[in-house]
């Protein structure tokens, strides 16, 4: 049996004269890149220079749309509605579009960001009006999300190319869902057991929750982050380990019908 997995991280998140990450270095290890496409970080400047380098590696990009939310870095939970959900997506999708454009290249999937993330992974209402924008923008584009998630499943139901996104270094609740940033067991600490986590999550669909209990998951894309050198390293392992025991490194557009 053949396995195949996509390795993304989210870049181009400094903003102004502030750099945050090693994206140049991170896009060396990675399929596909997350952009940050101007509110939760990112700006035109920044946006157009991520979609150069990403062109120069041969990566695919994808947009990062987050919450307005500079000062928290889209990580807050903010009350919206799905007309400013799916106003809000489409409008820091077709931002990056237009660079993407005048580089000569295509968007390959969308990833909402942190706050915005988590719950339309979780609420209907949110993650149908998303959806509703996306089918109405490009249906071809890749909706990335947490695996498992009422989004997930919905965009299925829908017929839209979905990719299950996990994280290697993320602690699961037993529903599915990331343990809270706040909580313990909140992150997987341990190298080696963050690469066996991934391993095991693309090769058996299972990973073992906070409490013990092993859960159902679906390893399309695996969410990395290059944020330091020790996190580059990281990755540079995990891509080695996964090659190394039978596991394809692809860009989604390759294995994701």
């Amino acid at each position: 049996m053949k396995y195949y997995v996509d390795l993304n991280s989210d870049i181009g998140e400094g903003f102004g004269s502030y750099k945050m990450g090693l994206d140049e270095e991170i896009m060396k290890c990675v399929t596909s890149v997350n952009v940050a496409c101007g509110w939760h970080a990112g700006d035109p400047l920044i946006m157009d220079k991520t979609i150069k380098f990403a062109k120069e590696h041969n990566v695919e990009i994808g947009a990062h749309p987050g919450y307005p939310d500079l000062l928290g870095f889209g990580r807050r939970k903010m009350d919206i509605s799905p007309e400013e959900a799916r106003a809000y997506m489409l409008y820091q999708l077709g931002a990056l579009e237009g660079f993407a454009k005048a580089n000569g290249v295509k968007i390959q999937h969308m990833k909402l960001h942190g706050g915005f993330y988590n719950s339309a992974a979780v609420e209907p209402k949110l993650a149908d009006a998303v959806l509703d924008g996306i089918e109405q923008f490009d249906k071809n584009i890749i909706v990335m999300i947490l695996s498992g998630s009422y989004m997930a499943k919905e965009a299925k139901r829908r017929g839209l190319r979905v990719a299950e996104e996990v994280f290697a270094d993320r602690g699961y609740n037993e529903d599915g869902t990331l343990v809270n940033r706040k909580l313990p067991g909140a992150f997987v600490k341990d190298p080696e057991e963050a690469i066996a986590r991934v391993i095991k999550m693309v090769k058996t669909k299972k990973v073992t929750a906070v409490n013990g209990k092993e859960i159902d998951i679906e390893a399309d894309s695996i969410c990395v982050h290059g944020d330091n050198p020790k996190a580059i390293e990281f990755v540079e392992k995990i891509r080695r380990s996964l090659i190394e025991s039978g596991i394809e490194v692809q860009s989604l557009n390759k294995f994701i019908k």
